[in-house]
Protein backbone atom coordinates (compact mmCIF):
# COMPACT_ATOMS: atom_id res chain seq x y z
CA UNK A 1 0.00 0.00 0.00
CA UNK A 2 1.07 3.07 -0.80
CA UNK A 3 0.74 6.59 0.83
CA UNK A 4 -3.00 8.20 0.98
CA UNK A 5 -1.61 11.99 1.25
CA UNK A 6 0.66 14.39 2.57
CA UNK A 7 -1.23 15.47 6.10
CA UNK A 8 1.23 18.38 7.33
CA UNK A 9 4.82 19.46 8.07
CA UNK A 10 5.78 20.05 11.23
CA UNK A 11 7.91 23.21 12.48
CA UNK A 12 9.66 23.97 16.01
CA UNK A 13 9.36 27.72 17.42
CA UNK A 14 10.12 29.20 19.88
CA UNK A 15 7.77 32.60 19.79
CA UNK A 16 4.57 30.76 18.52
CA UNK A 17 2.73 34.02 18.16
CA UNK A 18 5.01 35.66 15.90
CA UNK A 19 4.73 32.02 13.79
CA UNK A 20 1.59 32.01 14.01
CA UNK A 21 1.04 35.70 12.86
CA UNK A 22 3.77 35.29 9.83
CA UNK A 23 1.47 32.75 8.61
CA UNK A 24 -1.80 34.29 9.14
CA UNK A 25 -0.09 37.26 7.21
CA UNK A 26 0.90 34.87 4.41
CA UNK A 27 -2.78 33.81 4.28
CA UNK A 28 -3.06 31.39 5.95
CA UNK A 29 -5.90 30.43 8.29
CA UNK A 30 -5.62 29.00 11.92
CA UNK A 31 -6.94 25.76 12.51
CA UNK A 32 -6.67 25.38 16.03
CA UNK A 33 -4.37 26.03 19.13
CA UNK A 34 -3.95 23.29 21.49
CA UNK A 35 -1.24 22.51 24.66
CA UNK A 36 -0.47 18.93 24.38
CA UNK A 37 1.28 16.28 26.84
CA UNK A 38 1.06 13.38 28.44
CA UNK A 39 2.96 9.62 28.76
CA UNK A 40 1.15 9.23 25.16
CA UNK A 41 3.05 12.24 24.15
CA UNK A 42 6.40 11.62 25.84
CA UNK A 43 6.59 8.26 24.21
CA UNK A 44 5.65 9.16 20.68
CA UNK A 45 8.49 11.54 20.86
CA UNK A 46 10.88 9.30 22.64
CA UNK A 47 11.51 12.10 25.17
CA UNK A 48 10.23 12.66 28.95
CA UNK A 49 8.30 15.23 30.39
CA UNK A 50 6.59 16.60 26.89
CA UNK A 51 4.65 20.08 27.45
CA UNK A 52 3.98 22.11 23.84
CA UNK A 53 1.60 24.36 22.55
CA UNK A 54 0.76 23.32 19.18
CA UNK A 55 -0.81 25.65 16.17
CA UNK A 56 -2.18 24.54 13.23
CA UNK A 57 -2.72 26.91 10.61
CA UNK A 58 -3.84 25.66 6.88
CA UNK A 59 -3.96 26.95 3.12
CA UNK A 60 -7.28 28.38 2.45
CA UNK A 61 -8.32 25.31 0.15
CA UNK A 62 -7.70 23.32 2.99
CA UNK A 63 -5.49 21.45 1.17
CA UNK A 64 -2.09 22.05 2.94
CA UNK A 65 -1.12 22.53 6.59
CA UNK A 66 1.54 23.66 8.81
CA UNK A 67 1.94 22.75 12.74
CA UNK A 68 3.98 25.11 14.67
CA UNK A 69 5.13 23.49 18.03
CA UNK A 70 6.54 25.47 20.98
CA UNK A 71 8.55 23.00 23.63
CA UNK A 72 8.15 24.04 26.93
CA UNK A 73 9.71 21.40 28.13
CA UNK A 74 11.97 19.71 27.04
CA UNK A 75 13.35 22.75 25.56
CA UNK A 76 14.02 23.06 22.30
CA UNK A 77 17.79 22.78 20.39
CA UNK A 78 19.27 24.46 17.74
CA UNK A 79 18.84 22.66 14.69
CA UNK A 80 22.29 24.40 13.46
CA UNK A 81 22.73 26.94 10.46
CA UNK A 82 19.55 28.53 8.93
CA UNK A 83 21.50 28.71 5.54
CA UNK A 84 19.93 27.39 1.83
CA UNK A 85 22.39 25.02 1.77
CA UNK A 86 21.91 23.27 5.04
CA UNK A 87 20.75 19.20 5.78
CA UNK A 88 17.36 18.99 6.65
CA UNK A 89 13.94 20.71 5.40
CA UNK A 90 14.43 23.55 3.02
CA UNK A 91 11.77 25.34 2.35
CA UNK A 92 7.97 25.70 2.38
CA UNK A 93 6.68 26.40 -0.63
CA UNK A 94 3.16 28.43 -1.52
CA UNK A 95 1.92 29.60 -4.81
CA UNK A 96 0.97 33.42 -4.20
CA UNK A 97 -1.08 35.77 -6.75
CA UNK A 98 0.61 38.95 -6.13
CA UNK A 99 4.73 38.14 -4.97
CA UNK A 100 5.50 41.82 -4.62
CA UNK A 101 2.58 42.13 -2.56
CA UNK A 102 2.78 38.89 -0.11
CA UNK A 103 6.88 40.34 0.21
CA UNK A 104 5.76 43.73 1.28
CA UNK A 105 3.27 42.33 3.98
CA UNK A 106 5.92 39.29 5.36
CA UNK A 107 8.78 42.38 5.57
CA UNK A 108 6.10 44.15 8.19
CA UNK A 109 6.80 41.14 10.38
CA UNK A 110 10.04 40.97 10.27
CA UNK A 111 11.10 38.57 7.45
CA UNK A 112 13.90 39.04 4.40
CA UNK A 113 14.75 37.98 1.34
CA UNK A 114 17.27 35.70 1.08
CA UNK A 115 18.80 36.40 -2.37
CA UNK A 116 16.14 38.09 -4.62
CA UNK A 117 12.97 37.95 -6.11
CA UNK A 118 13.78 36.29 -10.04
CA UNK A 119 12.07 35.05 -12.84
CA UNK A 120 12.31 31.67 -13.98
CA UNK A 121 11.63 31.84 -17.98
CA UNK A 122 7.96 32.85 -18.99
CA UNK A 123 6.64 30.72 -16.17
CA UNK A 124 7.01 32.06 -12.48
CA UNK A 125 8.32 34.58 -10.32
CA UNK A 126 9.97 33.13 -7.03
CA UNK A 127 11.62 34.12 -3.99
CA UNK A 128 12.66 32.64 -0.53
CA UNK A 129 11.54 34.40 2.44
CA UNK A 130 13.08 33.82 6.09
CA UNK A 131 10.73 34.62 8.73
CA UNK A 132 10.64 33.62 12.48
CA UNK A 133 13.21 30.96 14.10
CA UNK A 134 14.78 30.93 10.40
CA UNK A 135 12.23 29.57 9.11
CA UNK A 136 12.52 29.64 4.86
CA UNK A 137 9.01 30.04 3.06
CA UNK A 138 9.36 29.43 -1.07
CA UNK A 139 6.37 31.64 -2.85
CA UNK A 140 6.14 31.65 -6.68
CA UNK A 141 4.03 33.31 -8.81
CA UNK A 142 2.64 31.54 -12.05
CA UNK A 143 2.86 34.32 -14.62
CA UNK A 144 0.89 32.95 -17.28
Amino acid sequence: MTIQEMDHVSVVVDDLGAAIAFFLELGMELEGEAAIEGRGVDRLNGLDGVRVDIAMVRTPDGHGKVELTKFHTPTAISAGSTAPNALGIRSIMFAVDDIDDVVARMRAHGAELVGEVVQYEDMYRLCYVRGPEGIIVALAQQLS
